[in-house]
């Protein structure tokens, strides 16, 4: 008794399931590249020996100008007058409510600036962290 198969088994490679896969992963790629939050102002940082792993989702920037900035979760960094500061970060916190706020402020701001921020945050009992760069 000679059985025969009704279909044929077709050998060749399809290339179909490798494009879903690559598209996948450029998908990922480009979705995760949109997560990384670039500092474009530039903030020379004093040093500290320990770092923080509290993840800030607004900042408050200071730079050597005294000029204030300020931003929201992947929002770029824009420039706001000192009274604006205060509506800023409350209107973040009815956002996110667990939010930290981290206050970039360059080296050379005098501390009468920076105790200003702090005060603030102390007054809406915000969380506050200070950005240090690592010591070495």
């Amino acid at each position: 008794m000679g059985l025969k198969r009704r279909t044929k088994i077709n050998e060749a490679f399809s290339m179909a399931s490798m494009t879903d896969v690559i598209f996948l992963l450029l998908i990922f790629f480009m979705v995760t590249s949109t997560v990384v939050i670039p500092n474009a102002i530039k903030v020379t940082l004093p040093q500290a020996q320990k770092q923080t792993a509290a993840k800030p989702l607004t900042r408050v920037t200071i730079d050597a100008g005294l000029n204030y900035y300020v931003a929201f979760g992947n929002q770029r960094e824009k420039r706001v007058a000192f009274e604006d500061i205060t509506p800023f970060l409350q209107e973040s916190y009815i956002k996110e409510p667990e939010m930290f706020v981290a206050l970039y402020a360059d080296e050379t701001v005098p501390y009468k600036e920076i105790v200003k921020i702090l005060n603030i945050a102390n007054e809406n009992k915000f969380r506050m962290v200070l950005a240090t760069r690592p010591q070495r």
